[in-house]
């Protein structure tokens, strides 16, 4: 496999170096799909190839909305094959905002 080329912009908040781009997948695709440009994406995009990626995703923290939305058409997910997704349906906040 060739080397995960994708800039620091995502990651602003941790030591980039010490990732590793197989033990830190998910981690990585999270900060990338949420925060990094559309250049990092297409790179994960090209690096793990869209199985790994369906694979691993739907296991994602926290993903925004309208980047749920992005990977259900990409991948061909359901926003209910997101745990997060399902996590924030079964804890609504007592308000909008």
């Amino acid at each position: 496999m060739n080397e995960l080329a994708i800039s620091k912009k995502a990651f602003w908040d941790i030591d980039f170096t010490a990732l590793d781009p197989e033990r830190s997948a998910l981690f990585i695709m999270q900060k990338v799909f949420n925060y990094g440009p559309w250049d990092d994406q297409i790179a994960l995009l090209r690096y793990y190839g869209a199985e790994r990626i369906k694979q691993e995703i739907v296991h994602a923290t926290y993903l925004r909305e309208s980047v749920i939305s992005f990977l259900c058409t990409v991948l061909q997910l359901q926003k209910t094959d997101f745990e997060c997704y399902s996590k924030k349906q079964s804890h609504p906040l007592p308000w909008p905002y």
